[in-house]
């Protein structure tokens, strides 16, 4: 018995992790759950979908043993059965509560992990919940059938009705992490089991039992309130894993002769009666054991005949038990129905991901090396090997890290409680949309950027959005609309956070940084860069500090994190319509396609999304300013092009023909001069050392075949140096170009 304890012990200890995490997916898909049916409160697909979140939690809790989370989840139980049903409608206030109790599972959750999670505060306010859960929903049996999930009922008590069940666990239960005992421990919650017989027809001997295959089945009755649903819902984690039969109370010859035509094939006659509860197990060994010793004495007997005798089954019964077995031999040999979709899917532990991507990004550069080696060789079968091996490669590297894309769309759905509660707190009236939630991104740029929108969420409800009384003022409508899209540009992610508030003031900004010292007062900057001085630290226009804002902590860190995952923010307003704040991301942090420059004996990585095109440009007499900056025509359009010679003070003669590489970063192009193009590299990317961080323009390294390190463009901040002048710069006059009717040679070619 102490090693049976020991080992269900170990198990729960295994497992409780995989429950943790499951459950708070639950708890997620809840909360989203409650917060679409505010908009739809009548809509019997969801409500349904609310009820099975909240039973699922229940049910995995009861296995696990938590009580508490079993004793407070049947509460809400209660409620959601009765507004599924209808008997209770879905109001604001009760939508309130029911996402206040949500909050509290989550730290019961969160105690299984942490006891330190719950403490007495949070006890209280479930105490104070429950009691509005059973004041709302009007159930006279919320207490008793609470208990019941906590503990056995010694006897069937009054009001009760007895159902016969019959339950066969599949091999695999043991492998699949559950327990069969903790199955019928949880069933007992729901009443008393007056009765239980083991079936041991199907275990093995021990010469030849499998010990990490179940195969143990029971026979049992249950006296008990509960419904067929709540009965075949505990067994829901393992329905998939056992054949399960459920007989109601006095049920008809009829019931149960209907029942025999749908359970699974049986190829003897008396199991079939037992599996369906027209007999017991019992009953049948002493029929089998009356049909040998008829047998023995010369007198064949059916077994239905004997059992039709002695137990008084109908004759309806037994017709239709041998109807089962006639259309089992007829159907014999059908092939066997396609695995469920649900049994396609795996949990794998995001560390394990990380490390095969990791190893991958080793391959890439091994696999670099190796075709470097083969074409100094000059041995063609080698090179096409080589050649072959970078290919698969490249195949194995983009499914594997499309493992670890998600969309952000279920990143942007945890911003409706936000925008809810928070819109509540300050008075106003706001509707959130999602535009493009199915675009997917590195799941590892996802957990990192949910902080910094966060900030941004709460910053354009509490600063933006006005209320619904001065909306109206304005001629707008009492409801603000708040806006979060994602879509693909240019290699990258592009994130929206839209507002049709009262935008930014920028004579506030100004005279804000004015007495703070940032801008020098009198002097009036461009209107972008006025905007931009609200991401500096400890910038703040609220007139007094809140729970949301007003101590100038925020803005900046949202674009330190940014910039760290290689992105890049801007904002955008206009007085009186609005804000829209734009940030770009790169879709992954670990690999990418990059097209690779040389500069002298530097190399350089652009991503290859962002390349446009290539020309050839032969103008020694174009003026670099103080940047390394000029420019070209392109096709009658003025094109800003920067040196990566000047830009850098690369040590490196002048070659006679250079390149110019067009980039297209955001809404606008530039070029990039370089004196050689190596061609497409697979690029692992490497974080820069402490020391060159503030590099302005690079976002990464990466080791080459040969060994050698070559940097990476971050495209955006490359872009803005093109553009920009360096700081301690004064603005020069434009570059002038030579007035030739030719001033650039063109020679295009896409870059891959």
């Amino acid at each position: 018995m102490s090693k049976q304890l020991d080992q269900d012990n170990s198990f729960i200890a295994e497992a409780m992790p995989a429950f943790i995490s499951e459950a708070r997916e639950q708890i997620e898909m809840l909360e989203q759950l409650l917060l679409q049916l505010e908009d739809a409160p009548d809509d019997s697909e969801l409500l349904g979908a609310l009820f099975r979140c909240a039973h699922t939690v229940k049910g995995s809790a009861g296995i696990f043993g938590l009580d508490r989370v079993v004793a407070f989840t049947h509460h809400v139980e209660t409620l959601l059965d009765r507004l599924r049903e209808g008997r209770v409608a879905l109001t604001p206030e009760l939508s309130t509560l029911l996402l206040q109790c949500n909050d509290q599972i989550r730290v019961l959750i969160d105690a299984a992990q942490d006891p330190q999670a719950d403490d007495a505060d949070a006890a209280q306010a479930r105490a104070a919940l429950v009691v509005r859960l059973q004041a709302t929903s009007g159930d006279e049996t919320a207490d008793a059938l609470a208990a019941h999930h906590t503990a056995a009922l010694a006897s069937p008590a009054a009001g009760m009705r007895r159902w016969h069940i019959w339950v066969k666990f599949g091999e695999d239960t043991y492998r699949n992490g559950m327990d069969p005992l903790a199955i019928l421990t949880y069933v007992s919650g729901l009443g008393a089991i007056p009765r239980l017989v083991c079936d041991l027809a199907g275990v093995p001997s021990l010469e030849t039992i499998d010990p990490e295959s179940c195969h143990l089945g029971f026979e049992f009755s249950l006296d008990t309130a509960a419904s067929r649903q709540e009965i075949e819902a505990a067994f829901s984690f393992v329905r998939d894993d056992c054949t399960l039969h459920v007989t109601e109370p006095n049920a008809t010859p009829q019931d149960i002769a209907q029942l025999i035509e749908v359970i699974p094939d049986n190829p003897r006659l008396g199991d079939i009666l037992v599996s369906v509860g027209a007999i017991s197990r019992g009953q049948l060994e002493q029929a089998l054991k009356e049909q040998a010793a008829e047998s023995a004495r010369g007198k064949a007997q059916a077994l239905g005949e004997i059992l039709q005798a002695k137990s008084g089954l109908s004759p309806q019964i037994i017709n239709a038990a041998l109807q089962k077995q006639s259309k089992q031999r007829e159907g014999k040999g059908t092939p066997a129905p396609a695995a469920s979709d649900d049994n396609r899917f795996i949990r794998v532990h995001a560390d394990r991901l990380d490390a095969v991507i990791n190893l991958l990004g080793e391959l890439v550069i091994a696999g670099a090396g190796a075709s470097l080696l083969a074409r100094q060789t000059r041995q063609g079968s080698l090179i096409e090997a080589t050649a072959q091996i970078g290919s698969l490669v490249e195949e194995i590297r983009n499914g594997t890290l499309q493992l670890r894309m998600v969309p952000i769309g279920e990143t942007f759905s945890r911003f409706r409680r936000v925008v809810r509660d928070t819109a509540a707190e300050l008075g106003k009236d706001v509707a959130l949309e999602i535009v493009g939630g199915e675009t997917e991104l590195d799941k590892s740029v996802v957990e990192r950027i949910t902080d910094p929108l966060m900030h941004l969420v709460r910053n354009a409800l509490d600063h933006g959005l006005e209320t619904p009384e001065q909306r109206a003022a304005a001629g707008k409508p009492a409801q603000g609309k708040l806006t979060l899209s994602a879509c693909h540009e240019s290699g990258s992610i592009l994130i929206r956070i839209l507002d049709d508030g009262r935008g930014i003031q920028r004579d506030k900004v100004l005279q804000r940084a004015w007495d703070r010292g940032l801008v020098e007062p009198g002097v009036t900057p461009p209107e972008s860069d006025i905007l931009k001085l609200i991401f500096e630290p400890g910038f703040s226009t609220a007139e007094k500090v809140t729970n949301l804002s007003g101590r100038g902590v925020g803005m900046d860190v949202v674009r330190r994190n940014i910039e760290a995952l290689r992105g890049s923010v801007n904002l955008f307003s206009e007085p009186g319509e609005g804000s829209r704040i734009e940030i770009r991301l790169p879709l992954t942090l670990a690999i990418i396609d990059g097209f690779l420059v040389g500069v002298g004996p530097s190399k350089f990585i652009f991503p290859l999304d962002a390349v446009v095109e290539v020309i050839e440009n032969r103008l020694p007499e174009t003026v670099l300013d103080a940047g390394g900056r000029s420019v070209v025509e392109l096709r009658g359009q003025v094109l800003p092009v920067v040196s990566l010679r000047a830009l850098y003070a690369l040590d490196s003669p002048e070659p006679e023909r250079s390149s110019v590489v067009v980039i297209q970063s955001g809404g606008r192009r530039f070029g990039v001069r370089v004196d050689g193009l190596l061609g497409q590299h697979q690029t692992v990317i490497k974080p820069l050392g402490r020391m060159f961080r503030s590099l302005r323009g690079m976002s990464g390294s990466s080791i080459l075949g040969n060994g050698e390190v070559a940097l990476i463009f971050d495209v955006t901040s490359l872009g803005q140096l093109a553009e920009q002048p360096p700081p301690g710069h004064r603005r020069p006059t434009p570059p002038f170009v030579s007035p030739s009717p030719h001033p650039s040679n063109e020679t295009q070619g896409q870059a891959s």
